[in-house]
């Protein structure tokens, strides 16, 4: 038994380095978002769209994975995410366009979603009679890897400052490099680990079963996110995208063929969450993205934005080894419903604290307390009442998180800044905006926006610059107010899932029982290139 607890514990621990690895890259991108739009010259939305395919594709890998994971190994699949991590870091490290930058995040995305196809299961196993609080703590490796990720970019700015990076690389290939901690760090501390065997197949519950619990209702959700995904990389080809109604549509042809395979619509109450996951994902992901781009516009220097993304972070990661005992005492849906609606508050009140430090850092405190147990506490949900979807319900819930903040959420909060700049200039600078309006074909129109590029040609005076800089700053922060839409809906969706459990006696985790269900070694699984 002592053996069986030290192997849990090292197994967790390279799930938490892994789990470190993934957000080195959210917080790495974010923080030269500006940079490599400068560099490339690149819209809004088209920072929004590189930021959303470090996000998306992960939906692709993390749902196959789930598919096929039980059967390939846990190892296998591991050894998967570290090739396609290293293959990334340095494709992105040598990038000369956009079209590189994009795959080269597309294929860390992919590693990603790898990564949490085997750790979200193997956590919600090992830790099976208290998975919510474990897997909050498995999830304060986010944050403290954007943490991490985030001082050691800063830290290769100040190196850079007093001129100690060698030459050859921009600043941002260099802050780039800081990638490969973390990957190699994780594939030291997993290699010839055993993986257990997931709870689903422990206790005997069939494949079969298994996607009748997903239904052909999450397959129609997760079909339409993933035509979405690839229409954007359509795009990004300069080939038309696939209109989002064409989308809706086309996803119909998947759920048929999945439900004359498997007759189930699915719970409906995972369903339900699936879709509030759109919202979550946009109000946690989607926010976190443009955060530090926002506030040093705000302040008036990056480095105060990413500052503040580090304090947020910084809150998240403490919080998250805290949930146990809160989630003991109201219960993940009222966790849920409480964050839902402090993320409201603090949203709204950071789209109108205007430059004023106190005020920002105040929301900023609240915003980080909100957004710190919606990700991890879903999971832990979905694990709770629906063991029995094993695998696949757990990582299609992540999954389709990340896609949808990837293909909607992330570039429509792209599109919200451009276009309300637009509408501002056209307002306050009307000749200003005859000659920098341009337009776009956007996610579900097309829609004008102020193209920064032309300013130089247009010939503006330096008043015009300055009001057109103040009118970009407000327009941003004002974008932080409309999210706050979105929890709000939130909370009322979590209210309406705890009076259903009320009606039903109450919240309470859901057991798996079965012919294997009381056998507790910790062994088993397909060994991989990871496992001994």
């Amino acid at each position: 038994m002592a053996d069986n607890n030290q192997a849990a514990r090292r197994l967790f621990l390279g799930c938490f380095m892994a789990m470190i690895a993934t957000a080195f890259g959210f917080a790495v991108r974010g923080g030269v978002l500006d940079d490599i739009g400068t560099q490339f010259n690149l819209s809004k939305e088209q920072l929004g769209t590189l930021g959303g395919v470090g996000l998306f594709p992960f939906a692709i890998s993390i749902i196959l994975f789930s598919l096929i994971v039980d059967r390939i190994g846990y190892g296998i699949a591991m050894t998967f995410a570290f090739v396609c991590h290293l293959v990334s870091a340095i494709l992105t490290i040598v990038s000369k366009d956009f079209k590189m930058l994009y795959f080269a995040t597309f294929i860390y995305s992919i590693a990603n979603g790898t990564v949490e196809a085997v750790i979200n299961p193997v956590v919600a196993t090992v830790y099976k009679d208290n998975k919510t609080h474990w897997l909050n703590i498995l999830h304060a490796g986010w944050p403290g890897g954007l943490v991490l990720g985030s001082l050691l970019a800063m830290g290769m700015g100040l190196l850079d400052t007093h001129g100690m990076l060698p030459k050859g690389l921009f600043l941002w290939q260099w802050k780039m490099t800081v990638l490969m901690l973390p990957i190699l760090l994780y594939g030291f501390f997993l290699f010839g680990q055993k993986f257990p065997v997931q709870e689903r197949v422990e206790a005997g519950v069939s494949y079969r079963e298994m996607l009748a619990e997903m239904g052909w209702g999450g397959a129609y959700i997760v079909s339409f996110l993933l035509i979405m995904g690839i229409s954007q990389i359509l795009t990004v080809l300069n080939i038309p995208a696939i209109p989002v109604a064409y989308a809706l549509g086309l996803a119909v042809i998947p759920a048929i063929a999945f439900a004359l395979v498997v007759p189930s619509f699915g719970r409906p109450m995972f369903v339900f969450l699936l879709l509030v996951m759109f919202l979550l994902a946009t109000t946690e992901l989607g926010t976190d993205t443009w955060i530090q781009n926002i506030i040093g516009s705000i302040l008036g220097n990056l480095n105060y934005g990413t500052w503040f993304f580090i304090y947020t972070a910084t809150i998240m990661f403490v919080l998250r080894f805290c949930a146990g005992p809160i989630v003991h005492k109201i219960s993940p849906l009222g966790l849920l419903a409480t964050c839902a609606a402090l993320a409201a508050i603090s949203l709204y009140w950071l789209g109108h604290a205007g430059a004023s430090v106190a005020a920002l850092l105040t929301a900023g405190t609240l915003y980080g307390c909100a957004k710190s147990f919606f990700w991890p506490t879903t999971l832990g949900t979905v694990s709770e009442q629906y063991p029995r979807g094993g695998a696949l319900l757990l990582n299609t819930m992540g999954g389709v998180g990340m896609i949808a903040v990837g293909v909607l959420g992330n570039p429509f909060i792209g599109t919200l800044q451009d276009a309300s700049l637009n509408q501002a200039v056209k307002t306050a600078l009307p000749e200003a905006h005859a000659k920098l309006v341009s337009e776009k074909d956007g996610l579900f129109s097309k829609y004008n926006y102020i193209d920064t590029s032309k300013m130089e040609a247009a010939g503006l005076t330096d008043p015009q610059k300055a009001e057109l800089k103040t009118l970009e700053t407000d327009t941003k922060q004002h974008a932080l107010a409309q999210i706050a839409t979105l929890p709000a809906i939130m909370c009322v969706c979590y209210l309406i899932l705890i009076v259903y459990f009320q009606m039903k006696g109450g919240y309470q985790a859901q057991v798996l029982t079965g012919h294997a269900a009381e056998d507790e070694k910790f062994t088993g699984g397909v060994p991989g290139p990871m496992e001994a």
